[in-house]
């Protein structure tokens, strides 16, 4: 019998779908990656998470080592999340958060984000096929927002630091990793190769 560790490293790209958490095992009645409906390999586990009601590009494999190289080389690495809140957002708040925006960490303490790249994207349901019906959220904006480091709920608390509120967090891309139009709830395999060049990582 071949021992798992002799197996060739496997690696997947998941559309994580909302209302479901980036893990296979919790103590708690939630949605796991398990629940979908692929057949992962023993040892598989998530690089990196995104929370409950954040949807998009998650990345699993069954080789311990990535998630030491990319979040503990010191290297900073892009991450593209798509957008939707409420209203339309002005030019004035716009600027705002690309040139960087203080929110509250704790009850004494605030960051304020480095300038970063913000996009107001027009005809998202058009650009991304997985986005349907959301005229029925009333004035809406949707935006591409980019990060290279990542405080806790981020990109909400960038928003809402301007009295907007996120209603859906998507995120589209790590570095040259794209989630391209992959469905809620599906997962692709990609080549050990193509995913190391894709996330610049050695």
């Amino acid at each position: 019998m071949i021992s798992e560790s002799a197996l060739p490293h496997r690696y997947f790209l998941v559309h994580k779908p909302y209302n479901m958490v980036s893990q296979f095992v919790s103590p708690h009645q939630v949605r796991l990656l398990g629940d979908l409906d692929f057949e992962f390999p023993p040892g598989t586990h998530a690089i990196g998470r995104l929370d409950n009601h954040s949807e998009g590009l998650l990345l699993l494999t069954t080789n311990k080592k990535i998630t030491k190289l990319l979040f503990s080389s010191g290297i900073p690495h892009k991450r593209v999340y798509l957008v939707q809140v409420n209203k339309i957002l002005s030019k004035e708040n716009l600027e705002k958060l690309q040139k960087g925006i203080s929110f509250r960490v704790s009850e004494n303490t605030f960051y304020t984000t480095p300038p970063c790249e913000v996009e107001i994207i027009k005809d998202a349901e058009k650009k991304y096929s997985f986005i349907k019906n959301t005229n029925q959220f009333g004035p809406h904006t949707w935006l591409t927002i980019a990060l290279y480091e990542g405080k806790y709920h981020q990109v909400r608390k960038m928003v809402g630091a301007l009295h907007h509120r996120c209603k859906r967090l998507i995120r589209i891309s790590i570095e040259d990793v794209q989630l391209g139009n992959l469905p809620p709830g599906a997962v692709s395999e990609i080549e050990e190769k193509d995913f190391f060049q894709q996330l610049k990582i050695g």
